[in-house]
């Protein structure tokens, strides 16, 4: 899509260009509207589950830039004439759920009849300039907090393949579901240098993206990173998703691996996630005071993954 052409608009803060997570519009008076859309198939297969986790990946956009949701709109596929029409209530009912949870409302939206089930939302928020988050201003020097653990790509494979267990089946479904509203809070209480959501280009590609809108490299502690339950044992079995074979053949010329790791290592940091957590970077003396404050309040932990270091050759340095 690099020959798409459109004219420039001044009011555009964060747009098609910026790589961030949701665009930015600025209104009047310094307050800046935040709109983002995503939506994705079924991976769990619960419809209900379903709904509340894509209305989480949706909304998490908004809370990785520091503003507040304000309301949402459906966007859904659905083949109405060979699933029942109960399904489809039930995965809009997750939707409806999780949005209340967040705070807002969901007050229509788009649906077609489509062979394969599709959901997400099209979430509108707001921020003041002030407060804005993006993820162009990581400094060296910074500690890399990571909010929930990694591997959701892997599992979901699993659940479609009948090979993952119940214990990461629920683990999995827990964390997708959990809004980062409070990952947010917490991070608009203590101030922030920068902050992306980890999704769909997996811990590596998101932190890639950060680095060099930011202009500046990243170390990562492997030994430090979260990960769901048998993540490992089920990538070592072969259930690694396509998106993530693509996101680490896209960032190895961009990411200097230690002699250590093994290519599965490699794999499960590359992992395509739906509803990750926040990926933030915040001065060192308050990244402690983050991760006390976040985990008193969470049920899932956040824990300091790396820190940011001034532009070397790679982006990304994995210990």
């Amino acid at each position: 899509m690099g020959t798409l052409k459109s004219k420039k608009d001044e009011r555009i803060l964060v747009g098609y260009d910026d790589k961030d997570d949701a665009a930015v519009v600025r209104l009047s008076g310094g307050r800046l509207l935040v709109q983002t859309v995503d939506f994705f198939t079924p991976i769990d297969d619960d419809p209900y589950t379903f709904g509340q986790i894509a209305a989480a990946n949706s909304l998490s956009d908004i809370y990785a830039m520091g503003a507040t949701p304000l309301f949402a709109l459906n966007i859904i596929g659905f083949p109405i004439n060979t699933l029942p029409k109960s399904d489809l209530t039930k995965i809009l009912q997750g939707g409806i759920d999780k949005a209340e949870e967040a705070g807002i409302s969901i007050v229509g939206g788009h649906s077609i009849d489509d062979p394969e089930p599709k959901y997400g939302l099209v979430v509108t928020g707001e921020v003041d300039e002030d407060n804005l988050i993006t993820n162009s201003n990581a400094q060296p020097g910074d500690k890399l907090i990571l909010t929930k653990p990694l591997g959701t790509g892997i599992i979901a494979t699993a659940v479609k393949r009948g090979m993952a267990d119940k214990t990461a089946m629920a683990k999995s479904a827990q964390s997708m579901a959990t809004l980062n509203k409070l990952a947010a809070e917490v991070m608009k209480e203590i101030g922030v240098n920068a902050a992306t959501d980890v999704t769909g280009f997996g811990l590596l590609g998101h932190l890639s993206e950060m680095c060099e809108a930011s202009c500046v490299s990243a170390k990562i502690d492997y030994s430090a990173l979260p990960f769901l339950p048998s993540v490992k044992i089920l990538a070592e079995q072969g259930t690694v998703p396509g998106g993530t074979k693509r996101n680490l053949k896209f960032v190895k010329d961009k990411v200097q691996f230690g002699e250590q790791l093994m290519d599965i290592d490699k794999i499960l940091l590359a992992d395509a996630q739906t509803s990750g957590g926040l990926l933030i970077s915040l001065q060192a003396q308050k990244a402690e005071k983050y991760i006390s404050k976040f985990n008193e309040l969470s049920e899932i932990k956040a824990v300091i993954i790396g820190e940011i270091i001034k532009k070397a050759k790679v982006n990304i340095f994995v210990e």
